[in-house]
């Protein structure tokens, strides 16, 4: 495989040292484990390598891997989530966060959009929040599965359309346009992104959002 290879993969993702799994695509054992969370989409993933779908050191893998091929392999948290960063644990006054409707208590996650962050602690009225990923400075250990790689263009409209709203859109490829139909009105900052992919990768002009009623 190689960077711009639209591939589907499966895989499991746990911690090195505690055998956590943190990540899956497998339904299956995420029952067996206990993990099963009705929320989450247990299915294959389409990735595009080279645009930072799946952490540096899974992408790294799956480019000395074949379609078909299996691995386990550990991956240094420099190729993961980064190491941790003692500037991206911040203090906060807890009255500001009560304003915002927040009753900080220690362990808490909170979800900032892009960025999620836990509380460290909270005492004489000052909380201590850490900004750095949760698995920041671990070592992870990933068995993947590349299920196939995926040469129709349609398919790689799909894939990118999946990837970028979590939703199983019809996207087709006619000349040098994509139509994309949509269930609901998808977010502008999606749209660019999946629009400047598709320029990228099908070599077509122009990207258009319709909805049908």
């Amino acid at each position: 495989m190689q960077e711009g290879d639209f591939v589907e993969i499966d895989y499991v993702g746990k911690i090195k040292d505690t055998d956590e799994i943190f990540d899956l695509t497998d339904e299956k054992l995420a029952k067996e484990k206990g993990i099963f969370n009705e929320k989450s989409d247990y299915k294959p993933v389409n990735i595009i390598l080279g645009e930072k779908f799946v952490v540096k050191g899974l992408e790294e893998i799956i480019k000395q891997m074949s379609v078909g091929e299996e691995k386990t392999e550990t991956i240094k948290p420099e190729d993961g989530f980064g190491n941790r960063d003692a500037k991206m644990i911040k203090t906060v006054s807890e009255s500001e966060l009560r304003k915002q409707k927040i009753n900080p208590i220690p362990g808490m996650i909170l979800d900032l959009g892009n960025v999620k962050a836990r509380i460290q602690s909270v005492n004489s009225g000052r909380v201590r929040i850490d900004f750095n990923h949760p698995l920041a400075g671990r070592d992870l250990e990933y068995k993947v599965k590349i299920n196939k790689k995926i040469d129709d263009n349609n398919e790689k409209a799909k894939a990118i359309v999946k990837f970028l709203t979590q939703e199983e859109l019809e996207a087709k490829v006619e000349d040098k346009k994509v139509i994309v139909e949509e269930k609901k009105s998808t977010p502008e900052e999606a749209k660019k992104k999946i629009a400047e992919l598709m320029k990228k990768y099908l070599k077509v002009e122009k990207v258009d959002f319709v909805q049908s009623f």
